[in-house]
């Protein structure tokens, strides 16, 4: 458990979690070999990690329940168009995906059985709702996104499973599209994108997209009310995971970090 008098990286703890056998390094070339059609062809990239956090997520609810993921209720925040509902439909889960953005529930013409939408600041749900809360890839997209995960702890019911997962701002990625211009600062990085393609992009720093830092990420894990069992870098295999114990070069190489909880 994560204690705030100490590091926040080094209170997680020891005991290393089922997942951890599926962090290869094979593993993580394939998801970063992906990246490359996030822009051009995102049901690959999607599909590559919606079955990776499916995986990921059955394996964490096992170590904190003894149980798979039958019947269980995972709450999707920031599901967008669907991408990850197929991957969890087979696990025997009931899969709900939150989205504020109605063009982007329905940017990909799917359509998923019991889709909401709302806000991830404010989650249309009542306390103590689902078995697991998730999220992928979207605190970066959120102006207040520790009140989101404040969010995702309250609606998930006592003994389950919360995995907040996000994009570093200064990792590789954490530019996005207008990467790796973002090292400059995200409103030259949208200028200068904007200049070369003649459109703006896509993630508009300030707007969907903010520098949100791993830092933020270890800040808040130290401070829940939630019992923090883990926290590591989604993209590296196991061996490599001592990396979010170090500052700064965290903030570099750690291109996206996991946060994994259960609620008290």
């Amino acid at each position: 458990m994560l204690k705030a008098e100490k590091s926040p990286a080094d209170g997680v703890r020891s005991r290393a979690p089922r997942f951890a056998r599926r962090a290869t390094l094979r593993r993580s070339l394939r998801l970063l070999g992906s990246f490359r059609f996030e822009q051009s062809d995102p049901a690959v990239f999607y599909g590559g990690l919606a079955e990776d956090s499916a995986a990921m997520i059955g394996d964490f609810y096992t170590d904190v329940t003894g149980a798979d993921l039958a019947g269980a209720t995972i709450l999707d925040v920031g599901g967008g168009p669907g991408y990850f509902a197929d991957e969890f439909v087979k696990t025997g889960a009931r899969y709900i995906p939150v989205e504020p953005d109605p063009s982007e529930m329905h940017a990909a013409g799917l359509s998923v059985a019991g889709a909401v939408r709302g806000s991830g600041m404010a989650l249309p749900f009542r306390d103590d709702a689902v078995d697991i809360c998730f999220s992928s890839n979207v605190a970066e997209h959120v102006a207040k996104p520790w009140l989101m995960a404040d969010e995702m702890v309250r609606v998930t019911r006592p003994g389950g499973l919360i995995v907040l997962s996000y994009t570093v701002w200064h990792g590789p990625f954490g530019g996005h599209e207008t990467g790796p211009w973002h090292y400059l600062g995200g409103e030259y990085a949208a200028r200068r994108y904007r200049r070369k393609l003649g459109k703006e992009p896509k993630n508009r720093f300030g707007e969907s997209l903010f520098a949100v830092r791993a830092s933020d990420g270890l800040r808040w894990a130290a401070g829940t009310s939630a019992d923090v069992r883990t926290v590591f870098p989604r993209y590296h295999p196991r061996w490599a995971w001592w990396l979010v114990r170090i500052p700064m070069v965290r903030e570099l190489l750690v291109s996206n970090l996991v946060v994994v909880a259960t609620k008290k």
